[in-house]
């Protein structure tokens, strides 16, 4: 399926950042918006894409390309009446246009689940919208919906129940809508649909409907979306995509120190050429570094920089989110960092080994590896199993969560030990821990399967 992208207007209430560039251009985290609009419809499964440009429009263009750098296919239209509604942009597309497309505006940013399950929706109108049920800011499209299907839409309508979010599933009929407004010297795109709706075919998509439980995310993330018309949706675009990126830290120290300095590095790096591979490359390279470092007995360093390996961990994944670039390879990241976490136990244990010519660290990181590996692999195995994380399995386990055993805490009583001169310390301390995180998570998710079983699901 096509996408068309209107990509026409000048976007007048951004006049600051709008003088010699058109407003598709305007740059947020390291992407123009109408890159953040293409990337996010291409992960939702569309790759050929018809942009209908006006203003400056020779800009966009040499800015994007034919499309190959994205990975997807696109074509341009040229609108010489930008000036005139969006209605107008969208019927230049007519010709091109002749089976089932999405609808899509270049200043719209939003959640690609919206777009994948508006693609899955079962409709025979001519154009499904989707609404949002928050309620309506200044600017905002509104909408009046009574069983699914529109009856009016505008942005001066008295009653709605809805709002325009600027995605549609639309069949090449809609150009007959817009050109009988357009006719009508109605030149909107509302005006179109309210044609349609007029005549019984034109329905809503509910994005509230949509799940919210991002498993991989370890939260709740209800569907976003946010029209690009001021500064002030630049800030607050930015703080949600930042947001969205960002997993449910599990452990204390990854929830209360971690997240807020990662945003802040993630919401910085995202302006420059540094891909989130790179990113990960010099994440290995100061962890192995470390372990270097617990080899060689130069342990307070070494421990120092682990807490800086805690913190620069997270923002590989998270650049990845923000500038729309995961990848399936990007899953053996977790598989890479298990690895470089061994490595630390297994380099301190036979430093303090060679030190007091004793087994007894060796046998410790032994049994260490072994209970974390197993914990790792039982938090694994529930996600797949269940569909949602072991840490939001229930209210015990989203408190637990907090104190489970993890690198970033294992880290602290490592540091802790060698400021007073007992590094042998840290490694009881963490079988201890790593011991008892095993146990409650073979436990518990025991437990959570065998109701599932028992229910036959």
């Amino acid at each position: 399926m096509k996408a068309l992208i209107i990509a026409a207007g000048k976007g007048r209430r951004l006049e600051g950042l709008t003088k010699d560039e058109p407003k598709p251009l305007i740059k947020l985290l390291g992407l123009s918006l109408i890159e953040r609009v293409i990337l996010t419809a291409r992960q939702a499964g569309i790759d050929e894409f018809v942009i209908v440009a006006g203003f400056l429009g020779e800009k966009i263009k040499e800015g994007l390309g034919n499309g190959e750098r994205y990975g997807v296919k696109i074509s341009y239209i040229e609108n010489r009446e930008w000036q005139r509604g969006n209605g107008v942009s969208a019927l230049k597309a007519k010709e091109s246009l002749n089976e089932n497309f999405v609808l899509l505006m270049s200043d719209h940013i939003f959640d690609e689940r919206i777009l994948r399950e508006l693609l899955n929706y079962d409709t025979r109108s001519s154009v499904v919208l989707a609404v949002d049920r928050r309620k309506p800011l200044s600017g905002d499209t509104k909408v009046l919906e009574e069983g699914g299907r529109i009856v009016k839409i505008g942005k001066n309508i008295r009653e709605s129940n809805c709002i325009d979010t600027g995605i549609f599933l639309c069949s090449a009929k809609i150009f007959s809508y817009i050109e009988e407004a357009v006719k009508e010297e109605r030149e909107e795109l509302a005006d179109g649909i309210a044609n349609a709706a007029k005549n019984l075919d034109a329905e809503i998509f509910d994005i509230t409907q949509i799940e919210s439980y991002a498993s991989k995310m370890r939260k709740e993330i209800k569907p976003w979306w946010i029209d690009i018309d001021t500064k002030k949706d630049l800030i607050r675009a930015r703080e949600i995509i930042i947001e969205n990126a960002s997993k449910n830290p599990s452990d204390a120290l990854a929830c209360y120190v971690h997240k807020p300095i990662e945003n802040r590095l993630v919401a910085w790096i995202s302006n420059f050429n540094i891909t989130p591979n790179q990113l990960t490359i010099i994440v290995n390279i100061l962890a192995y570094t470390v372990t270097a470092l617990f080899f060689f007995g130069y342990l307070l360093p070494g421990s120092i920089l682990t807490f800086v390996v805690g913190i620069a961990d997270g923002l590989d994944g998270k650049l990845a989110r923000v500038k729309l670039k995961t990848s399936k390879i990007g899953s053996l990241e977790h598989s890479f960092d298990l690895l470089f976490e061994f490595s630390w136990f297994i380099a301190l244990s036979w430093f303090l080994f060679n030190s007091t010519q004793s087994a007894t660290p060796l046998i410790l990181c032994m049994f260490i590896i072994l209970f974390i590996a197993f914990y790792r692999h039982i938090y694994d195995q529930f996600r797949r199993a269940m569909g949602k994380s072991l840490d939001d399995a229930g209210n015990f386990e989203r408190k637990f969560r907090r104190i489970a055993g993890r690198r970033n805490l294992y880290n602290i009583p490592i540091l802790v030990s060698i400021l007073l001169g007992v590094p042998l310390y840290s490694l009881f301390f963490i079988l201890f821990h790593s011991g008892i995180t095993a146990i409650v998570y073979s436990a518990r998710a025991m437990r959570h399967m065998y109701v599932m079983d028992s229910k036959g699901i």
